[in-house]
């Protein structure tokens, strides 16, 4: 494949990103195919992974396509930063954390509900 799927990659993150001289592209070959790993600065990861990880999927997408057409099966990881805090809050929780879900109201009790719409 002559690491066409590398320079691909390379080409359409440090299109994307802030800091493309931090971008690095690794490259393995094994029996399950080729496997991308990519590491980039903190500070770009929410362009590279995109709103609900749709960039990096679509990103993965293409990355199959160069793949299917030199016989090869490519995957993409994306390696987590040095000082990230993505694992550090909540699950729910969005690479910046502006978009925390919001928290679950307590459960009530059927009779607590029904004295709450009798107030109407």
């Amino acid at each position: 494949m002559a690491e066409k799927d590398q320079d691909f990659l390379e080409f359409v993150v440090k299109g994307l990103v802030e800091h493309p001289e931090d971008v690095k592209i690794g490259r393995t070959v094994d029996e399950m195919g080729v496997l991308l790993t990519l590491d980039l600065n903190a500070d770009d990861m929410g362009k590279v992974i995109g709103r609900s990880g749709n960039t990096a999927k679509a990103i993965r997408t293409l990355l199959r396509v160069v793949g299917m057409k030199h016989n090869a099966r490519v995957n993409l990881k994306i390696n987590e930063p040095a000082g990230s805090t993505r694992g550090m809050g909540s699950a729910e929780q969005g690479w910046d954390g502006s978009h925390e879900a919001p928290a679950t109201p307590a459960m009530k009790s059927v009779d607590e509900a029904m004295e709450d719409l009798s107030k109407f």
